[in-house]
Protein backbone atom coordinates (compact mmCIF):
# COMPACT_ATOMS: atom_id res chain seq x y z
CA UNK A 1 0.00 0.00 0.00
CA UNK A 2 2.73 2.71 1.13
CA UNK A 3 4.51 1.46 -2.64
CA UNK A 4 1.35 2.36 -4.28
CA UNK A 5 0.94 5.64 -2.50
CA UNK A 6 4.48 6.69 -3.51
CA UNK A 7 3.99 5.85 -7.00
CA UNK A 8 0.96 7.66 -7.19
CA UNK A 9 2.79 10.53 -5.47
CA UNK A 10 5.46 10.44 -8.13
CA UNK A 11 3.41 10.40 -10.74
CA UNK A 12 1.39 13.52 -9.77
CA UNK A 13 4.74 15.12 -9.10
CA UNK A 14 5.78 14.54 -12.71
CA UNK A 15 2.54 15.73 -14.20
CA UNK A 16 3.04 18.73 -12.16
CA UNK A 17 6.80 19.39 -13.57
CA UNK A 18 5.51 18.67 -17.21
CA UNK A 19 2.11 21.11 -16.81
CA UNK A 20 4.82 23.51 -15.52
CA UNK A 21 7.45 23.24 -17.95
CA UNK A 22 4.60 23.40 -20.49
CA UNK A 23 3.33 26.60 -19.44
CA UNK A 24 6.90 28.00 -19.25
CA UNK A 25 7.35 26.78 -23.06
CA UNK A 26 4.12 28.74 -23.56
CA UNK A 27 5.30 32.17 -22.21
CA UNK A 28 7.66 32.74 -24.65
CA UNK A 29 6.82 35.26 -26.57
CA UNK A 30 9.93 35.40 -28.85
CA UNK A 31 9.41 34.70 -32.38
CA UNK A 32 6.96 35.63 -35.71
CA UNK A 33 3.69 37.09 -35.25
CA UNK A 34 1.02 38.01 -37.70
CA UNK A 35 -0.55 41.57 -36.52
CA UNK A 36 -4.61 41.39 -35.97
CA UNK A 37 -5.55 42.60 -39.38
CA UNK A 38 -2.75 40.04 -41.08
CA UNK A 39 -0.95 42.82 -42.68
CA UNK A 40 2.29 42.39 -41.28
CA UNK A 41 4.34 39.86 -39.41
CA UNK A 42 6.62 41.41 -35.98
CA UNK A 43 9.91 39.46 -34.89
CA UNK A 44 9.71 39.33 -31.19
CA UNK A 45 13.33 38.44 -30.11
CA UNK A 46 15.37 39.28 -26.69
CA UNK A 47 18.55 41.87 -27.04
CA UNK A 48 19.88 42.71 -23.90
CA UNK A 49 17.53 41.17 -21.84
CA UNK A 50 14.90 43.19 -22.96
CA UNK A 51 12.14 42.31 -25.55
CA UNK A 52 12.15 44.14 -29.18
CA UNK A 53 10.11 43.58 -32.14
CA UNK A 54 10.84 44.51 -35.67
CA UNK A 55 8.39 44.09 -38.46
CA UNK A 56 10.02 40.81 -40.31
CA UNK A 57 7.35 40.86 -43.10
CA UNK A 58 4.88 43.03 -45.35
CA UNK A 59 1.37 41.73 -47.22
CA UNK A 60 2.37 44.53 -49.45
CA UNK A 61 5.89 45.43 -49.59
CA UNK A 62 7.76 48.24 -49.97
CA UNK A 63 6.15 50.58 -46.98
CA UNK A 64 7.47 53.64 -45.42
CA UNK A 65 6.87 55.13 -42.32
CA UNK A 66 5.56 58.37 -43.94
CA UNK A 67 3.79 59.05 -40.56
CA UNK A 68 6.42 59.40 -38.53
CA UNK A 69 6.95 62.98 -36.51
CA UNK A 70 10.52 62.99 -37.22
CA UNK A 71 10.87 64.22 -40.57
CA UNK A 72 14.26 62.42 -41.13
CA UNK A 73 12.83 58.78 -40.54
CA UNK A 74 9.87 59.38 -43.09
CA UNK A 75 11.58 57.93 -45.67
CA UNK A 76 12.65 54.54 -44.35
CA UNK A 77 11.62 50.92 -45.07
CA UNK A 78 8.68 49.52 -42.57
CA UNK A 79 10.26 46.27 -43.24
CA UNK A 80 12.84 46.20 -40.22
CA UNK A 81 11.23 49.23 -38.65
CA UNK A 82 11.16 48.14 -34.65
CA UNK A 83 7.70 48.18 -33.06
CA UNK A 84 8.08 46.65 -30.05
CA UNK A 85 10.32 49.05 -27.93
CA UNK A 86 12.75 47.67 -24.74
CA UNK A 87 10.16 45.63 -23.07
CA UNK A 88 10.65 44.54 -19.46
CA UNK A 89 9.33 41.09 -18.22
CA UNK A 90 6.67 42.28 -15.16
CA UNK A 91 7.88 40.29 -11.88
CA UNK A 92 6.03 37.37 -10.75
CA UNK A 93 3.69 37.13 -14.20
CA UNK A 94 3.93 36.47 -18.02
CA UNK A 95 3.97 39.82 -19.14
CA UNK A 96 6.69 42.44 -20.56
CA UNK A 97 5.83 45.81 -20.68
CA UNK A 98 7.29 49.10 -22.90
CA UNK A 99 6.21 50.92 -25.73
CA UNK A 100 5.08 50.01 -28.97
CA UNK A 101 5.30 51.88 -32.10
CA UNK A 102 2.02 52.58 -34.37
CA UNK A 103 3.08 53.39 -37.86
CA UNK A 104 -0.31 53.86 -38.98
CA UNK A 105 -0.85 57.18 -36.84
CA UNK A 106 3.50 57.62 -36.16
CA UNK A 107 2.59 57.79 -32.15
CA UNK A 108 4.44 55.74 -29.56
CA UNK A 109 2.14 54.35 -26.64
CA UNK A 110 2.91 52.45 -23.46
CA UNK A 111 2.35 49.21 -23.90
CA UNK A 112 2.55 45.45 -22.65
CA UNK A 113 2.57 41.94 -24.33
CA UNK A 114 1.43 38.73 -23.02
CA UNK A 115 1.57 35.34 -24.70
CA UNK A 116 -1.62 33.05 -24.48
CA UNK A 117 -1.03 29.30 -24.87
CA UNK A 118 1.20 28.61 -27.57
CA UNK A 119 0.01 30.36 -30.53
CA UNK A 120 -1.57 33.82 -29.56
CA UNK A 121 0.08 36.68 -27.71
CA UNK A 122 -1.80 39.84 -26.51
CA UNK A 123 -0.54 43.49 -27.24
CA UNK A 124 -1.96 46.36 -25.10
CA UNK A 125 -1.67 49.98 -25.27
CA UNK A 126 -2.73 52.78 -23.55
CA UNK A 127 -2.36 56.84 -24.05
CA UNK A 128 -1.25 58.58 -20.87
CA UNK A 129 -2.72 55.37 -18.92
CA UNK A 130 -5.84 55.56 -20.55
CA UNK A 131 -7.78 55.55 -23.86
CA UNK A 132 -6.41 51.60 -23.99
CA UNK A 133 -6.63 49.53 -26.89
CA UNK A 134 -5.73 45.95 -27.57
CA UNK A 135 -5.22 43.04 -30.35
CA UNK A 136 -4.48 39.39 -30.60
CA UNK A 137 -1.33 38.26 -32.47
CA UNK A 138 -1.19 34.67 -33.66
CA UNK A 139 1.94 32.78 -34.28
CA UNK A 140 4.15 31.90 -37.12
CA UNK A 141 7.59 31.65 -36.33
CA UNK A 142 8.83 29.30 -33.53
CA UNK A 143 10.52 31.04 -30.53
CA UNK A 144 13.73 32.13 -31.01
CA UNK A 145 16.64 30.73 -28.58
CA UNK A 146 18.60 33.54 -26.62
CA UNK A 147 22.35 33.98 -27.55
CA UNK A 148 24.51 37.06 -27.23
CA UNK A 149 23.12 38.70 -30.63
CA UNK A 150 20.56 35.99 -31.28
CA UNK A 151 22.01 34.83 -34.15
CA UNK A 152 19.29 31.55 -34.28
CA UNK A 153 16.93 34.73 -35.07
CA UNK A 154 17.21 34.56 -39.05
CA UNK A 155 14.99 32.22 -40.65
CA UNK A 156 12.40 31.51 -38.16
CA UNK A 157 9.29 33.23 -40.24
CA UNK A 158 9.05 30.32 -42.63
CA UNK A 159 6.23 28.68 -41.66
CA UNK A 160 2.46 29.83 -42.33
CA UNK A 161 3.34 32.75 -44.44
CA UNK A 162 6.01 34.57 -42.85
CA UNK A 163 9.29 36.31 -43.95
CA UNK A 164 11.05 34.02 -46.73
CA UNK A 165 10.48 30.18 -47.62
CA UNK A 166 14.11 28.46 -46.90
CA UNK A 167 16.97 29.11 -49.63
CA UNK A 168 16.90 26.17 -51.84
CA UNK A 169 19.29 23.42 -51.71
CA UNK A 170 22.08 23.60 -54.00
CA UNK A 171 21.44 20.87 -56.89
CA UNK A 172 24.58 18.80 -58.23
CA UNK A 173 25.47 19.57 -61.88
CA UNK A 174 24.65 17.17 -64.43
CA UNK A 175 26.94 14.69 -65.79
CA UNK A 176 28.81 15.39 -68.13
CA UNK A 177 28.13 13.56 -71.92
CA UNK A 178 29.68 12.84 -75.32
CA UNK A 179 26.31 13.26 -77.41
CA UNK A 180 23.48 16.13 -77.97
CA UNK A 181 21.15 16.86 -75.33
CA UNK A 182 17.08 17.83 -75.71
CA UNK A 183 17.24 21.72 -74.75
CA UNK A 184 15.83 22.50 -71.69
CA UNK A 185 11.86 22.82 -72.27
CA UNK A 186 10.60 26.38 -72.09
CA UNK A 187 8.92 27.83 -69.19
CA UNK A 188 5.16 26.80 -68.75
CA UNK A 189 3.33 30.80 -69.72
CA UNK A 190 2.31 32.62 -67.25
CA UNK A 191 -1.85 32.49 -66.61
CA UNK A 192 -3.49 35.71 -67.31
CA UNK A 193 -3.80 37.83 -64.34
CA UNK A 194 -1.47 35.95 -62.51
CA UNK A 195 0.92 37.81 -60.42
CA UNK A 196 4.02 36.73 -59.27
CA UNK A 197 4.60 36.41 -55.22
CA UNK A 198 7.00 38.84 -54.27
CA UNK A 199 9.79 37.60 -52.30
CA UNK A 200 11.26 40.10 -49.13
CA UNK A 201 13.86 39.50 -47.59
CA UNK A 202 14.85 37.94 -44.09
CA UNK A 203 15.61 40.57 -41.68
CA UNK A 204 17.37 37.92 -39.77
CA UNK A 205 18.72 38.80 -36.23
CA UNK A 206 16.83 41.95 -35.12
CA UNK A 207 19.10 42.89 -32.51
CA UNK A 208 21.34 43.95 -35.24
CA UNK A 209 18.90 45.84 -36.80
CA UNK A 210 20.59 49.91 -36.71
CA UNK A 211 17.87 51.17 -34.88
CA UNK A 212 18.02 48.35 -32.16
CA UNK A 213 21.78 48.13 -31.73
CA UNK A 214 22.08 51.36 -30.85
CA UNK A 215 19.92 50.96 -27.78
CA UNK A 216 20.95 47.42 -26.74
CA UNK A 217 24.79 47.19 -27.55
Amino acid sequence: MLYCLRSITRAIACSGFVLAAGQAMAADPTGDWRVADGVANIRVAQCNGSMWGAVSWEKIPGGRDSNNPDPAKQSRPTLGMPTLINMKKKPGVDQWEGQVYNAKDGQTYSASIKPVGNDQMEIQGCVLGFLCGGETWTRVGPPIPSSPVNSMAKGTGGTKGAATAPAPQAQPAPPKTTGSTAPAPAPAPKAPGQKQASAQADIGDICLLRDIARFTH
